[in-house]
């Protein structure tokens, strides 16, 4: 498994923001959004293979009680069914995965972290290349989204640039058959103070249909580095 960073941190966002966290993040990703944070690992992926007991090894010696998968796209790991079960049968935590929810794979997983991806993330083709229209094309899987809401506790988590992203995202829960409740927004930004600025107009959001809100608070405490 080609493996960019682990790392010790908090939860930065979502239903379980504030919760300490080990971090495995996979490199290597099926899509490639125009604000990407992490381009190490899906415009430019880097990272080591990782032999799954070395793996096992460096999360193990944090003794975590959650351990988050992220990427890139983990569901598109080799190996990823195994490694969730054997931190399971060996450490028995609590298994977060953060996926663009393209792809389906039978993992454990104690809450499926799913990040829809709006028109925003689409890059230009100037930019992008081919990859624009790839991204726009497989960006989203309602198929896929109800098999992994179906089979998991789930968060649906959308990252929203504007106030206009908003009308995207009530057709897309119905047509899925998500529930409100399970809705997280976040602002989307590297910042302090553009998350500030964004959220602002989030919340009002939130507050008139019932969604959650979430901060970034790992940018807040560190801004925007890698390993926190």
């Amino acid at each position: 498994m080609k493996i960019a960073e682990i790392f010790h941190s908090i939860q930065g966002e979502g239903m379980l923001a504030g919760v300490p966290s080990v971090f495995v993040r996979t490199s290597g990703c099926n899509l490639r959004c125009q604000w990407c944070d992490t381009p190490y690992t899906s415009w430019d992926p880097e990272g080591d293979d990782m032999p799954l007991g070395t793996l096992l090894a460096k999360v193990r010696r944090f003794w975590p009680s959650h351990v988050v998968i992220t990427g890139g796209e983990p569901m598109i790991a080799g190996d990823m069914a195994l490694f969730t079960q054997r931190l399971k049968e060996i450490l028995d935590v609590h298994i977060t995965i953060e996926t663009a929810g393209t792809v389906f794979e039978p993992v454990q997983c104690d809450l499926m972290s799913i990040s829809p991806k709006l028109s925003n993330s689409t890059p230009s083709e100037d930019i992008a290349g081919g990859w624009a229209q790839q991204h726009e094309r497989t960006r989203y899987r309602p198929a896929i989204l109800k098999e992994l809401i179906g089979a998991y506790n789930y968060q649906l988590k959308y990252v929203l640039s504007k106030p206009e992203d908003e009308a995207e995202i009530s057709p897309m829960l119905e047509e899925i058959g998500a529930e409100k409740s399970r809705v997280v927004l976040m602002a989307e930004g590297t910042d302090p103070a553009t998350l500030a600025e964004r959220g602002r107009w989030i919340v009002e959001i939130c507050k008139r249909e019932g969604y959650r809100y979430s901060p970034r608070i790992h940018i807040d405490l560190y801004g925007n580095q890698r390993g926190v």
